[in-house]
């Protein structure tokens, strides 16, 4: 994995059970807030998916686009763009409808800097899509951030662990969930929140901060001394095969590795391949911001890529020089500021 065409096609791969699924998934798709990290792998990931189950079900991709090469990019792959700003009403009023709708926008870096835009953008803004998308089945992206810190040993919160956000940001994510539960139970619209920590491809994530630190020589701190990841494949690809399980009340899915993963043990393996030191500050504290996805697992399987390979192929990455988002994960925060 040292390119980034190699890297696009691994994340856009679609498994024989996404296959399976797509044909019990009915309707259009739209896609909104599909400019960011995870989002351009997920539509053509949906794209290759549709075309080989020999669907014809149409793809809109929503977002601001910063990224101005982007729609032109998706369009050649057969896929609607719309550049939209959600906050204005007379953008939100002008896109169509679908029978399944992806919600990934949401804000989370800068949001400690921010916070009116953070609570209009994950607390106020999912009302106004709930009210447009009332009949349609949407898998809500979320996070483990809103859960409390849970003991290292004990294998992380499951779905029916009460939430505790940490922090203005995490609090907003719940406010996200909160308010698309009201329009749910107001017009019994079938919902699913897809609480995920940590997704990771080679440009950023988890496994891409402790990698650049042993490379450069730069302290880790292990005060957050676990953590869980997934490939981001792997998490696109359950996205989507959740809309089978949107349900009224909104189902909850915590959706992350089977790994509760030491971070000091996660240094070592950089030191093995980069044949470099590794140094520390901080002590790991006995809980840690984690998530037990069994119960994804038990309905889509394990994820298809497995911890050692992420970290052979992020390690080759680094070594390479290949891209990077620049946009660290800060998973060593204990206060919930982004």
């Amino acid at each position: 994995m040292l390119t980034l065409a190699e890297l696009e096609n691994q994340l856009s791969l679609p498994s024989p059970a996404l296959l399976e699924d797509i044909t019990h998934i009915p309707g259009d798709f739209i896609i909104l807030g599909a400019g960011g990290k995870m989002g351009p792998s997920l539509v053509l990931l949906l794209r290759r998916a549709i075309a080989a189950a020999g669907s014809e079900q149409k793809i809109t991709a929503v977002s601001r686009f910063s990224e101005v090469s982007l729609p032109a990019s998706l369009r050649q792959q057969g896929i609607e763009t719309i550049s939209a700003d959600l906050l204005r009403e007379a953008d939100l009023a002008a896109l169509p409808l679908a029978e399944n709708v992806i919600y990934m926008a949401g804000m989370k870096f800068g949001s400690s800097g921010n916070q009116p835009l953070t609570w209009a953008m994950n607390s106020f803004l999912p009302g106004r899509v709930a009210e447009k998308y009332k009949h349609s089945n949407i898998v809500v992206f979320s996070t483990g951030n809103v859960y409390p810190f849970t003991p290292a040993m004990d294998g992380g919160p499951d779905e029916t662990t009460e939430p505790q956000p940490i922090g203005e940001y995490a609090q907003s994510c719940l406010g996200r969930e909160r308010i698309f539960e009201y329009f749910s139970q107001k017009n019994d619209t079938a919902m699913l929140f897809f609480r995920l920590n940590y997704a990771i491809d080679m440009r950023y994530g988890v496994l891409l901060d402790v990698a650049k630190a042993v490379f450069t020589g730069k302290p880790i701190d292990l005060s957050m001394g676990h953590v869980n990841v997934i490939w981001q494949g792997d998490a696109n690809e359950m996205a989507i095969r959740s809309l089978r399980y949107c349900n009224d009340p909104p189902m909850i899915l915590n959706v992350t590795g089977p790994e509760t993963i030491s971070v000091r043990w996660l240094a070592q393996k950089f030191e093995e391949h980069f044949s470099r030191e590794a140094f520390f500050t901080g002590v790991p504290q006995p809980t840690a911001l984690l998530s037990n996805a069994s119960l994804a697992h038990r309905l889509f399987g394990y994820p298809r890529i497995s911890l050692h390979q992420m970290i052979e192929w992020t390690a080759d990455w680094v070594l390479a020089g290949g891209e990077e988002l620049g946009k660290p994960t800060h998973f060593q925060q204990r206060k919930g500021n982004f």
